[in-house]
Formats: C-alpha cells, sequence, structure tokens
C-alpha cells in the first residue's frame, strides 16, 4: 500500500501548532496539502484526532467525501467536495486543540485516507467510529502530527 504524502506550510510533522489554530485562538483549521492519492479512490477521508485527551481519543475534524483528485485546502475552509461532521465539541467543522493548561504537549494527529468506495457514518461519530468505517476501505493513508500545549 502506498502512502498519501500530507504536510502543512504552518507547522513540520511533530512541530507546534500556531496558537491561531487553537480553539482559544482564532479556532481556523490549518492549510493542508496532499498528493499520491491512488487513482482508483473514490473518496478521501480526513480525519484530526488528539490521542492525549483526558477523556480518550477526542475527535477534532471529520470530512468525508472529498474529492480524490483533490492536492490540499486552505486555512479555514472545507476541502473540495467535502462534508464536515460533528466534532468532539459538538459542533459542525473544525474544533482545533484545547488541551488542560499545564499538560504535556498534545499530538494533534492529522490522518487522509484514500477509500475503495464511500464510507457512512453517523453525524456525530467517534474517532473510534471513523478508523472502524474506513478500515475495510482503505487503499492508503498519510499521517502529520501536530503538537500544541497551553
Amino acid at each position: 500500500m502506498t502512502g498519501i504524502d500530507l504536510s502543512s506550510s504552518e507547522f513540520k510533522d511533530h512541530g507546534f501548532i500556531a496558537r491561531r489554530y487553537a480553539y482559544e485562538g482564532d479556532n481556523v483549521s490549518p492549510p493542508l496539502t496532499w498528493s499520491g492519492s491512488p487513482d482508483d479512490a473514490a473518496e478521501l477521508v480526513l480525519l484530526c484526532e488528539d490521542p492525549d485527551a483526558p477523556s480518550g481519543t477526542f475527535a477534532h475534524w471529520i470530512v468525508v467525501g472529498i474529492d480524490p483528485r483533490s492536492e490540499g485546502v486552505n486555512a479555514g475552509q472545507i476541502p473540495p467536495g467535502g462534508t464536515e461532521l460533528v466534532n468532539g465539541y459538538g459542533e459542525r467543522g473544525w474544533g482545533g486543540p484545547h488541551p488542560p493548561p499545564g499538560d504535556e504537549a498534545h499530538h494533534y494527529v492529522f490522518r487522509l485516507y484514500a477509500l475503495s468506495e464511500p464510507c457512512v457514518l453517523p453525524d456525530e461519530p467517534r474517532a473510534d467510529q471513523v478508523h472502524e468505517a474506513v478500515e475495510k476501505r482503505e487503499l492508503s493513508s498519510g499521517t502529520l502530527v501536530g503538537l500544541y500545549r497551553r
């Protein structure tokens, strides 16, 4: 399985995410670019999750139905063709990093999946439901990790 190259012009892999993108900042989704999506992909699915959250893995951004021929998304925008689902804050769209004050830096894992067929998710899926839905349809994926602490 080949991988998707996923990156951001605003932070390097395992680098710190600027406050602008955090929940207490402007709460704007960061820009992302990608390449290497397989030609036979039916859709892309984007998940940003925090596995370090005190209550368990927290979903910050879930976007389904992204055009598999797209190459990225600008800050504060919805990926081409995508539909944003409800995040862990109970809000539709991006919900930026917001770890408890004083915690070590949390890891914000952005995963972009290329799927062989569209996946069906509830409107307010948990991160584990996204993983389960994409698991059997995944052709390839890419990961980018950002760090944030308050």
